[in-house]
């Protein structure tokens, strides 16, 4: 019996067998195959499959997508980059760049006069003192999967969260800061806002920050944050602001239109661009009701 080639089955085969390759696969190792599989891995029904069969899509999606292809990355990606958000490794994961007072705590919710998280899930949260104190992490882009062309050509959305609150007895100042840096750690965008102070005898209620970093420059390889803040009373213990349930999440923007690009998985050798800050737009507070 004579062998087949796989290039004679239809191209809807084809399509249906690449959409069980992983995608990284797809890219490296099957692409460079031959012409054929080059054009049909680089259709959009091929990508726009794929997200149904991961589950990032349903058969009703309606919303405009520019390019499935880093669509489905950006999904495949989507999780949040800080570590230990929610104090259950206790300081784990953080930097403290600032310890003053009784230095920094991990306490349960709701805490001595304080209120239940809006989300039961999360248990804990860290608690500063009557000094400053803060704390970070530096999230490498790179070794999170988020190739140069990626960050430099699409420039996803970078969407930072935080929660903070007060105890009822005391008032306070929270800080947060966040700095998108080049390889070299030049800030090429940043975001830090007036600290925030809360007046003593006040209703305790869980407040959520929230910031997009858009259209930002090229170049940006990781991204610092920072946060915390200390007591208005100098009172010893742990009545400074309480922080929890921090994000830094990755995620698509439908509406741009980038330049044309093979946007491979593995990053190349470019270097950051050393471009004047781009200031985003200003910070957003939210108080669940």
């Amino acid at each position: 019996m004579a062998l087949v080639s796989i290039n004679e089955l239809p191209e809807n085969i084809l399509l249906e067998l690449f959409t069980h390759v992983p995608a990284r696969q797809l890219l490296l190792r099957c692409r460079p195959v031959c012409s054929l599989w080059r054009d049909l891995i680089d259709v959009v029904t091929l990508w726009k499959r794929k997200c149904m069969h991961e589950g990032f899509i349903t058969e009703d999606w309606d919303q405009p997508v520019d390019n499935w292809k880093i669509f489905y990355f950006l999904c495949s990606l989507r999780r949040n980059l800080l570590r230990n958000p929610c104090a259950e490794e206790d300081m784990g994961s953080w930097r403290i760049d600032s310890n003053g007072g009784d230095h920094w705590k991990v306490e349960s919710l709701p805490g001595d006069h304080g209120m239940d998280f809006p989300d039961p899930k999360v248990k804990k949260y860290f608690v500063t003192s009557y000094s400053m104190c803060l704390k970070s992490q530096l999230v490498d882009l790179k070794a999170e999967g988020y190739w140069e062309e990626l960050m430099d050509t699409f420039r996803p959305d970078i969407v930072v969260k935080d929660w903070f609150a007060a105890r009822a007895d005391c008032g306070c100042t929270y800080h947060i800061r966040v700095q998108l840096t080049s390889a070299d750690y030049i800030v090429l965008a940043s975001f830090e806002p007036p600290p925030v102070t809360v007046q003593q005898w006040n209703d305790a209620m869980w407040t959520e920050v929230s910031h997009t970093f858009s259209d930002y420059p090229p170049g940006v390889r990781h991204i610092l944050f920072q946060h915390g803040g200390k007591d208005t009373q100098f009172w010893a213990g742990w009545y400074g602001p309480r922080v929890t349930n921090s994000s830094i999440i990755i995620s698509h923007k439908m509406t741009r239109n980038p330049a044309t690009s093979t946007a491979q998985p593995e990053p190349g050798h470019g270097q950051g661009q050393e471009e004047a800050a781009h200031w985003p737009s200003p910070l957003h507070f939210h108080r669940p009701f």
